[in-house]
């Protein structure tokens, strides 16, 4: 009996940990996401990760790229976030995003710990067609 309750509180244990680690990273991708509708790129390049800062050098660089090649990032209508997943040691949360033509788009969100909270890596577009939601 005892084995199987030690399975049960680590499982339990798990699970609290890997659910407040979610809510941490959709936090952050919320809050770059609320920059960007606001059009505060300093803040939006603050949740990127020091290698993103480091390619970009600056908010404004960060801002162009964004607006350019994210603009369903930089104004969503729609935001869900879908499943976070551990692949080789790497976090990645899948965000559903709908722009405002009602076009609906799949990213993948890198994300790496820091000393302030989590940092977005990158973000990869997800071939909707291949996927299921």
């Amino acid at each position: 009996m005892r084995p199987l309750l030690l399975a049960l509180l680590i499982t339990i244990g798990t699970l609290v940990t890997a659910t407040a680690g979610n809510d941490d990273i959709e936090a952050t991708i919320d809050a770059q996401i609320k920059a960007f509708r606001a059009d505060d790129f300093e803040q939006a390049f603050s949740y990127a990760s020091p290698a993103i800062q480091g390619l970009f050098g600056t908010p404004e660089n960060f801002g162009v790229m964004v607006r350019r090649g994210y603009p369903m990032v930089w104004r969503p209508a729609e935001v869900r976030y879908l499943d976070l997943r551990d692949i080789n040691g790497q976090l990645w949360q899948r965000v559903l995003i709908t722009d405002r033509t009602g076009n609906v788009h799949i990213l993948d969100y890198e994300m790496v710990p820091a000393e302030n909270g989590w940092k977005i890596n990158a973000v990869q577009r997800v071939d909707a067609k291949a996927q299921s939601v």
